[in-house]
């Protein structure tokens, strides 16, 4: 079987593949930034990391750094122990959103 070698994305620039450059700002932790400090208390601000499913997000997404990113599944944990965030997506279902909720009277 013969395969064929195209050069690449050939295009008005005439370049390949490879060739494009990407200027990227680099990512800044939250954390470290606004001096904020993770508390296992602080199921609000918690709950911004947890995705629809339960599930603690990862650095990609919370853009915190190593250090950051460790205290803050620690406090998720610690959150989820003592029951003020849910551990399953049926608790989120139920109530509606991850966190506190609040009864309607």
């Amino acid at each position: 079987m013969a395969y064929i070698r195209r050069s690449g994305n050939v295009g008005s620039t005439g370049r390949g593949w490879g060739s494009r450059s990407m200027v990227t700002k680099p990512a800044y932790c939250p954390f470290c930034v606004g001096k904020v400090k993770i508390d296992y208390k602080d199921a609000s601000m918690l709950s911004r990391y947890i995705s629809s499913q339960g599930k603690i997000a990862s650095r990609r997404r919370t853009k915190a750094c190593a250090k950051h990113q460790r205290s803050l599944a620690q406090a998720i944990k610690r959150a989820r122990f003592l029951s003020l965030l849910p551990y399953t997506t049926s608790h989120i279902w139920k109530t509606g959103a991850v966190g506190l909720h609040r009864p309607s009277i």
